[in-house]
């Protein structure tokens, strides 16, 4: 009984936190559209996790784009298929690795960053202090962050896309002497909008 006293006991503590999640997002979320919007906290916040967050995209995308065009060429090379590695490079970054690195870092370098900053808020008593001047603490420190990541991550995945494939041209044209006009006519050719909003 007890090892089913434990699994009980542990269900309820997650789906506890899983509600108290969702009733954070729900709150945070309607927000969004009540008055006042402090535009200068979102602006700050867009900063934090779009500006700051530039550097560690570019080096990521960059070398990936890098490392994918030079596997790519040389698989496609057994069978004369050079022409194709813009293609692939172009359609693997916006469909899947441009988003997924992008949000992986975002969450890892603002993420942990917001965390750390509202964790030292509530052991200071920031907080409460906060909740003592008739300021609600969601408003004031939850959307702003949750509309700054809303803006920007869709923005910061375009960046690393474009990156991305700006990389695999530099590794294909520049190191492995492919033709630079069949690889961005390649791109051009078989990478669609969709592919771009459906990433973002």
């Amino acid at each position: 009984m007890r090892y089913f006293e434990k699994i009980g006991s542990w269900l309820l503590g997650f789906l506890t936190e899983v509600g108290a999640i969702a009733l954070l997002f729900i709150k945070a979320f309607l927000w969004t559209f009540r008055p006042p919007l402090r535009f200068r906290n979102i602006a700050r916040q867009m900063e934090a996790v779009g500006v700051e967050s530039i550097p560690v995209v570019l080096i990521t995308a960059t070398f990936t784009g890098m490392v994918l065009a030079l596997q790519s060429y040389t698989g496609f090379q057994r069978f004369n298929a050079e022409g194709l590695v813009g293609t692939v490079v172009a359609l693997s970054m916006t469909r899947e690795l441009g988003p997924v690195l992008t949000g992986l870092i975002v969450a890892g370098r603002a993420g942990a960053a917001m965390a750390a900053e509202l964790g030292t808020m509530k052991v200071t008593e920031q907080i409460d202090a906060l909740a003592s001047l008739a300021v609600d603490p969601v408003q004031y420190l939850i959307t702003p962050r949750l509309l700054a990541g809303m803006l920007m991550l869709p923005l910061l995945t375009v960046f690393s896309d474009f990156i991305g494939i700006i990389g695999g041209y530099l590794i294909s044209v520049q190191m492995l002497e492919a033709n630079p006009g069949i690889y961005i006519r390649r791109t051009i050719q078989y990478l669609e909008p969709n592919d771009i909003w459906g990433g973002s």
